[in-house]
Order: structure tokens, then sequence, then C-alpha cells
């Protein structure tokens, strides 16, 4: 059924008085500026974020995590539920010996925290429920407080204690005019070296640590008691007698004092290599200097010198894009290049199923050789990464201001990524598709390829044999993008990055603060202990 000729006329009619002229002007006016009301709420609610309040932070009785103030409570709520935090297990905990005729012995009673006197939330709402936390210290992850023998023990000193040696150091010292700082670059150990006999030989320490330093003047003896690599005896010993006494792992340790006496009384304990600079010259490396730096000189005029540890990076490769990487490496392996066999023996030490592992590495952190990775009461309960999570969260951080547990934990959960996502690949259907293209890659081709990226040029494939090769990057680039860190991962994050702006649009206001100013007061408070800030 339709209309009239004179329905529709009235109808398009009375839709023409309803739209905006095609000539009438409309005004372009600009957005309306923020109110000075709107602009004092953002700065008030910005203070008001900043105030200590906000972020001031103690410890949990039963887990032993950090937590904001606002989220803790009175001790006085779980009282009828302290039962709960007795352990079931036996060796969960462990009292100090000071002789070996001591026996051992077990903490008694519910397992506290007794640096602290409050409870959080999430705990207090487990114990009211009647349920152990988790993440409760009487559920394996008690670790005890740290002795007066393994506090303080300088970087060189802590190598010599640890039962796990697991890298290769070089330290760089560098004394300018008036400042001092230090840089530690570590290679990875092919296998983990496991000591018998503590410390080791100046000579076998020589082959996984060197020190350079760098001034002006040759280091005097004060130079080498503001440096990482101080070494003093008596340290040593008292640390390796302690920890005989009552880490779990070291009861069958050796202590060589004839290996001891090898070092000084106090120094460093390898060669000193000494590599003279100007005083004109600055203590800084100019490939850690941004282009408008000044060159002021980074340290310290007294007191130990700041310490960084880095890993190691191939320098000639530090400018190759990632699918230069990728063809550089699959070009190697064509022409029959040479791969790192680890060897292992008849029971290898695995970072999967070793709760031992860690308090071996880092027995100045699990000083009684407790509460380690991994553990049988931990399975489906508490995940490797969320065990970590715990550890960098501990009330006291000494895992935080630890020199290198951090790098250590996560270049580990980065190797079981990178194992899962090949597991992965290989489980796929078009595995016997990913294994063909493999075998048929043509070398001539992959070298073309390889030259012309490492000349800069973007490569778009144009043949078969080409789309083959790119598309083996694609299968490298599943097992990459699950690895924190990766090459593939920092794409996959810009991608997101660049989709967010295209969809919301750029940030037009956003305030950073730079997490390396170690004097920043609230750089400090995060990162340190004993420190009030107050703005």
């Amino acid at each position: 059924m339709t209309a009239s000729p004179s329905k529709r006329r009235a109808r398009n009619k009375k839709s023409v008085h309803t739209e905006t002229p095609l000539d009438a002007h409309v005004p372009d006016f600009p957005p309306e500026p923020p109110s000075e009301k709107k602009v004092e709420g953002i700065i008030r609610g910005f203070c008001k974020g900043m105030s200590p309040s906000a972020f001031e932070e103690a410890g949990c009785v039963v887990c032993a995590q950090l937590c904001l103030l606002a989220d803790l409570h009175s001790m006085e709520c779980i009282e009828g539920s302290i039962v709960l935090l007795v352990p079931d297990a036996p060796n969960v905990t462990v009292r100090e010996r000071l002789m070996a005729t001591e026996p051992i012995s077990m903490v008694d009673g519910p397992i506290l925290n007794k640096g602290c006197d409050k409870v959080c939330t999430s705990c207090r709402d487990s114990l009211l429920k009647g349920k152990r936390p988790v993440k409760s210290l009487a559920n394996g992850l008690w670790l005890g407080e740290v002795p007066p023998q393994l506090k303080n023990l300088s970087f060189a000193e802590q190598m010599m204690v640890a039962r796990i040696r697991h890298n290769r150091c070089l330290v760089r010292v560098s004394s300018g005019r008036a400042k001092m700082t230090a840089n530690c670059i570590m290679f990875s150990n092919p296998t983990l070296q496991i000591y018998n006999v503590l410390p080791p030989s100046s000579a076998e320490l020589n082959e996984v640590l060197a020190f350079v330093f760098m001034g002006s003047a040759k280091p005097t003896p004060e130079d080498f008691r503001r440096t990482p690599m101080l070494v003093r005896r008596k340290n040593v010993l008292a640390a390796l007698d302690w920890l005989k006494l009552n880490h779990r792992d070291y009861a069958d340790l050796g202590i060589s004092k004839e290996n001891l006496a090898t070092y000084p009384e106090e120094g460093p304990p390898v060669v000193v290599d000494y590599r003279p600079i100007g005083p004109e010259d600055s203590i800084r490396m100019a490939t850690a200097m941004s282009q408008h730096d000044t060159g002021e000189e980074f340290g310290t005029a007294d007191g130990p010198c700041t310490f960084t540890i880095h890993g190691m990076t191939g320098e000639e490769y530090s400018n190759m894009s990632m699918k230069a990487l990728k063809i550089k490496a699959m070009q190697h392996l064509e022409k029959g290049g040479r791969l790192l066999g680890m060897g292992h023996s008849e029971e290898p030490q695995s970072m999967y199923d070793n709760p031992q592992i860690y308090p071996q590495m880092f027995p100045w952190l699990f000083p009684y050789g407790l509460g380690g990775i991994g553990q049988t009461m931990h399975k489906r309960k508490l995940s490797h990464a969320q065990h970590k999570r715990w550890l960098l969260m501990h009330y006291d951080k000494r895992f935080q201001t630890d020199l290198y547990f951090p790098i250590i934990a996560f270049n580990h959960e980065q190797m079981k990524s990178s194992s899962t996502g090949s597991f992965l690949l290989a489980r796929r259907k078009n595995f016997d598709a990913i294994a063909s293209r493999l075998i048929t890659l043509s070398p001539s081709v992959l070298d073309d390829i390889s030259n012309r990226m490492q000349k800069g040029e973007h490569v778009i494939p144009q043949n078969d044999q080409e789309k083959a090769c790119f598309k083996v990057l694609e299968d490298l680039d599943h097992v990459g993008g699950n690895v924190q860190g990766s090459l593939t991962s920092k794409k996959y994050m810009r991608n997101e990055i660049w989709s967010l702006v295209a969809f919301k649009g750029a940030p037009s206001w956003f305030i950073t603060f730079s997490p390396a100013d170690s004097r920043h007061p609230l750089c400090l408070y995060l990162a340190d202990r004993n420190i009030y800030f107050k703005p």
C-alpha cells in the first residue's frame, strides 16, 4: 500500500524544514577549557595519592607480606583462629643453633612473623572462615630472620659462600674526580657449579670473577673498602661456620681454611686490572648516556659506591631487528654452526623440581635453607611465579634490595616460558608442515635475506622459498611471544599500544618519575627500609 502524492510532498516538505540548510554557517567553537575547579580536583587527587598514608606499608604477621597500612588490622580479630597456623608437615621451621652439640628442633606453636604485629585483610578473611591462608608462613614459606653473620656481606663475599655457582662476572669500578661507581656484567655458566668445599681457592675464583678498576690513580686500600669486591676473611669464615650449623644444605660442607688463607686479610679476592684514565675523562660509558646528558659524574663521594648488575648481550647484534636476528640464527644452523651443549650428571640440577636450588644460590636470603620454590606441598596451590612475587614482597625487603636475585628469578621464568612455548608449538596439528619447512629451507635464500636485512632493507617475500623462510619466523614468534622481555613480546606490546592510541587517542597528560633516581624520597621508601617519606 503506497501513500498518495500529496502526503509524500507534505512529508518531504516537513523533513526539509527540520534539516540544517547546506549554506548555513556553523560556528567552529574551540573546545571548552577545563574549569579551575576541575584542574584543582586533579591536582588535589594527585597530591592525595602521593601522601604517605596512601603508600606506606608494613608486614603481615601471618604471611609476612608488605601491605598498605589501610589494609592491616589488629591481631585481636584472629585470636581464636591462630591454632590454624600450627604447621602440619615437619621441617617447616628450625631453631637457630650456636653449637654443633645442640639438637635440631622446630619452632613450637603457631608460625607467626615476629617482625610484625598486624594481619592483612586476605589472611584475616581466610582465618575467620576456618581456612589456613595459602601464603601463610605455616605453609612452607617460613624463611627465618637473617643472622648478623650473613648481613652486610659484600658482593664478592656472597660469591664465596654460595654453594651453587651459576654465572661468571666482570666487575668494573670507576673512580672519577670526586665520585666512585661500579657495574657488573654477568655471563651465564653453561652448567651449574656445585661446591662441596668452600670457599673456593683464589685460582678457581679468578676463573669466574674479573675486577677492572678505572681511575686517574691506582686504587688504595681505602678505595677497595668502598667497592663491592671487598673480602674480609673473618666475615667469610663466620658466615660459613653459621651456615654449616643451621642451613640444611650446608651440613656436609667442608670449610677449607687453606683456601681461605690464599685471600688477603681484607681486600679484593682476585687480581685487579688497573686501567688509567685522565682527570678530564668521564667515568661514565658513552653508550650509557643520552643525547642531552651533561656528563655529570654518577656515584658516591664517600661510603660504599653504587653498584649495578647487567646481563650480557652481543654488541654486534644490538642494532639488528628481530627478523634479522632470527634469519642470522637459521643461517648459522644451515652452515653447520656449532651449538652449546649442556652437560649434566645422572641427576641434573633442575629449576623446575628443585626446591633447594635457590637456597643454595642465595644462602644469605634463605639462611636456614627453608622456604624454597617448588615444594611438594605447594603443587597446584602456589606457582613458581606467585612464589617469586611473594618473596619480592617480603616485609624486610631482603629480596627487593638484593643485587641480583630479581634478575636471576626473571631469567628462569623466561627459560620456562620458552620451553613451554616450544612444547606447545610441537604439539600443534601442523607440526609436519613446520618440520617440512625447516628441512627444505634454501641456504642461498637465507644468505640473501640475511644480507639484505643487515643493510637495513625492508624485505618483502616475493617467491615461495622466501615465503617459506618468513613462515618459519612466524613459527618462532609463537614461542617468543610467551617469553616476557623477548623481542616478540615487545613487538606485541608495541602493537597493542599503537592500537590503543588509534582507538582511544594519544594520552594528553601523564606524569612519570624515574625509578632509577636513587635520591628521590619516594623511590628510597619503596626500594629501601626504615626511611620515612615526608613531602
